[in-house]
């Protein structure tokens, strides 16, 4: 196979990685705190034959970051429902360690235990938060109340680039090797909202078209290197 047809496969390679990030992020359009993802592309070129085929440089996978923009502030009215204000993730454990996320979505387990719509246990300043009987408000601070009695205070953290951060499952993240959380002094909390996911659809629709065709021209370009050009290479080596 001609150095040509490598960097177009690498190409389309690249281009099904795209289909299936944006595929992901337009389905959690309407996850409360969902960061979408940027992919990044780096050349890999293959020394053997760079020296005879000059054109021996493919595309691959350069990384993937989180978009950490912030989405919009959307009120629910519901008390357990939280958003932070600024930088910051919530710490939830999900029995394999502990875990962050942007998603405040939260309600009582059957131990009247804070945790989220997967089960996961919201963790406080002070390990797992269990909420008595009474009314629950939580303050601007992330202090658990009920009634008068003080249940714990969510713990908020942030890393030194969340960009890194690699997704666990649906807004759940976990941190790489060699970053660590780092409390957040003041982190400011607003009940009785939900960050909305950062995705915009029109910027993806945009993105997927621009794949998509990419994508096409990509498929035509090995259709005529494998079929029109060799096909006549080889017609022509036969007639001689």
């Amino acid at each position: 196979m001609s150095g040509s047809q490598y960097i177009a496969l690498s190409g389309l390679r690249a281009r099904v990685d795209d289909l299936d990030r944006l595929a992901t992020d337009i389905a959690n359009v309407g996850t409360a705190g969902y960061k979408g993802e940027r992919e990044t592309r780096a050349v890999a070129e293959r020394p053997r034959f760079d020296d005879a085929l000059m054109t021996a440089i493919d595309t691959t996978f350069g990384g993937r970051g989180l978009d950490m923009t912030a989405g919009a502030m959307a009120a629910t009215g519901r008390t357990l429902d939280v958003a932070i204000d600024g930088k910051g993730f919530f710490v939830v454990d999900n029995g394999s360690g502990p875990r962050y996320t942007r998603n405040g979505h939260f309600t009582l387990n059957n131990d009247r235990q804070l945790v989220t719509e997967e089960g996961d246990l919201v963790q406080g300043t002070s390990g797992p938060i269990t909420v008595g009987k009474g009314d629950v408000r939580i303050d601007s601070d992330g202090t658990v109340w009920a009634d008068t009695e003080k249940a714990g205070q969510l713990a908020v953290v942030e890393f030194a680039d969340p960009r890194a951060l690699v997704r666990d499952h649906g807004t759940t993240l976990r941190p790489p090797d060699g970053q660590i959380a780092v409390p957040v002094g003041t982190p400011i909390i607003r009940a009785g909202s939900l960050e909305a996911s950062n995705v915009q659809v029109s910027d993806r629709l945009a993105e997927l078209t621009s794949v998509s065709r990419g994508f096409e021209a990509l498929q035509k370009a090995i259709s005529l290197l494998m079929n029109d050009v060799d096909g006549r290479a080889i017609e022509h080596l036969g007639r001689r």
